[in-house]
């Protein structure tokens, strides 16, 4: 109740006024389960497109909803932060669930995730030998998932970056059922992206953001305590460039996590499924994270199963996690420092030092 008590009498004026019209509150009691399109509201409501645009418009102008596109397509969200986030938050919680009318709105909204969650299939299946050939020459996912969350696990971070998130596997596993985290999930695919959105769907795995980008110049701003980049370098022509993006985006202190594999002979990766490189050195990874003004920590190998296709060294797949972190000082850690170092110069301080300042 403290956020919605810091939003201006115009603002709440504004937001009461956008949702206080039938189509509209049943709009935000559908966004409120995940972004949708245009197309997909028209369906559920039954209403022509003209006029769900209209709403939305409405709505966006009041800042109660947010747009953002994929190639010709735009998706539209709730505002997940701040009072107005908070004051539909509030009405949506005190609107009956049982009322007839929403409750046949998330009947269609099954319908409609149904048809998504098919086209995705489709589109996956087609891909799916590729995908299951070069998986059955490293170490099995559930192997690789683990190292992930235990690199990570010694610190919290509330705020994430899938770059290049594909199936939107690594958003479900560091994200899960949590709801304070702010996650977002980037692909230059927007069939990649209906791929992960069905998933994440599937997985009940809510608030995430999904936007068609390229990793080059990321369309999202700075501020992300993690930011992963799984198994997208080897893509890329530029992958130090990918790097550096990453790292711009970080908050002080914040993690960059790289996931993909160590050098190997499999010419047919890149000739069969698009690889530009055929993995990466540990020095070449650890200089581009160092030059990105970051500290690298040891480097962790996962080496594929012994069974694993491949009769020499340089035909298994190893997979390597890189994680490495900001060294930037926090503000407050550095104003704390400044303000100390001012002190002792002008021979003011007291001889207690707060525990855990320094």
């Amino acid at each position: 109740m403290a956020d919605i008590a810091t939003a201006s009498a115009r603002t709440t004026i504004d937001v009461l006024r956008a949702i206080g019209e039938d189509t509209r509150f049943r709009i935000v009691a559908l966004l409120h389960h995940g972004e949708l399109t245009v197309s997909d509201l028209t369906d559920i409501l039954g209403q022509s497109q003209p006029r769900i645009s209209r709403h939305l418009k409405l709505l966006t102008e009041a800042g109660v909803v947010e747009k953002h596109r994929e190639g010709a397509w735009a998706f539209f969200d709730l505002v997940a932060h701040g009072p107005v986030a908070a004051m539909v938050g509030v009405a949506i919680a005190t609107a009956d669930p049982d009322d007839p009318v929403l409750a046949n709105d998330l009947d269609r909204l099954a319908l409609v995730r149904n048809q998504r969650a098919a086209t995705a299939q489709e589109y996956f299946a087609a891909i799916a030998d590729r995908w299951d050939e070069e998986r059955s020459l490293h170490a099995p996912d559930d192997v690789v998932e683990a190292a992930i969350v235990a690199a990570l696990a010694d610190r919290p971070y509330r705020s994430v970056l899938d770059m290049g998130t594909g199936t939107g596997r690594m958003l479900q596993l560091l994200i899960g059922d949590r709801l304070d985290v702010r996650a977002i999930g980037l692909d230059n695919s927007h069939s990649m992206l209906g791929v992960a959105r069905a998933n994440l769907e599937r997985a009940e795995v809510h608030g995430v953001d999904l936007r068609q980008g390229d990793v080059y110049s990321p369309p999202v701003e700075p501020g992300f305590d993690l930011v992963v980049v799984h198994q997208v370098l080897h893509f890329l022509h530029d992958p130090a460039r990918a790097v550096h993006e990453a790292r711009r985006l970080l908050n002080p202190g914040g993690r960059l996590l790289i996931v993909d594999f160590a050098p190997h002979g499999l010419e047919f990766l890149r000739t069969d499924h698009a690889h530009r490189r055929l993995g990466f050195r540990d020095d070449t990874v650890v200089g581009w994270l160092q030059q990105s003004g970051l500290h690298a920590d040891e480097p962790r190998r996962i080496e594929p199963p012994d069974d694993a296709r491949g009769l020499h060294d340089d035909e298994r797949l190893v997979v390597t996690l890189w994680l490495a972190r900001d060294i930037e000082v926090p503000a407050t850690t550095a104003d704390f420092a400044a303000e100390l170092a001012a002190e002792v110069a002008s021979g003011s301080t007291s001889d207690a030092v707060p525990e855990g300042a320094l």
